[in-house]
């Protein structure tokens, strides 16, 4: 998984300060793909996330600016952030813990997905002579 990430990098988005550039690990993805999961797994082990890890550089941006770019993540913390992500969203996938009928946090579904298949329910009700009702929330 981290030598599949590291070549997925995007190597023009600017160096993090203090950071190693993006194409640099993508260039030594072979290399570090042996030493990044053991990197990795320490902070599950120790339970402690190193210093340098927890350090950010915040810095104002100009609301027209694209934040896109201004990231407080170093791109291995970046890498690992990903590997968390797929882990979490396999457990919940695996254990079924978001129901069907929830489209949020889920890859591929979105509010668009949720409206269809709602309108979906709806019409077949209606279809079929059910009265509906519908309480709308917005939390």
């Amino acid at each position: 998984m981290v030598s599949n990430l590291l070549h997925h990098l995007d190597t023009h988005k600017c160096m993090k300060l203090g950071g190693i550039h993006p194409r640099v690990l993508k260039e030594l993805a072979e290399v570090l793909t042996k030493p990044l999961p053991i990197i990795y797994q320490q902070p599950w082990l120790t339970r402690e996330v190193p210093v340098d890890w927890r350090l950010a550089n915040v810095m104002p941006t100009h609301k027209k600016v694209d934040p896109g770019n201004y990231s407080l993540t170093l791109v291995p913390g970046k890498v690992m952030e990903q590997i968390i992500l797929s882990d979490i969203t396999q457990h919940v996938q695996d254990n079924q813990v978001i129901r069907p009928s929830q489209h949020g946090f889920m890859k591929g579904w979105s509010c668009l997905t949720n409206l269809i298949s709602f309108y979906d329910k709806v019409t077949r009700l209606v279809g079929k002579g059910k009265a509906v009702d519908v309480v709308y929330l917005d939390i």
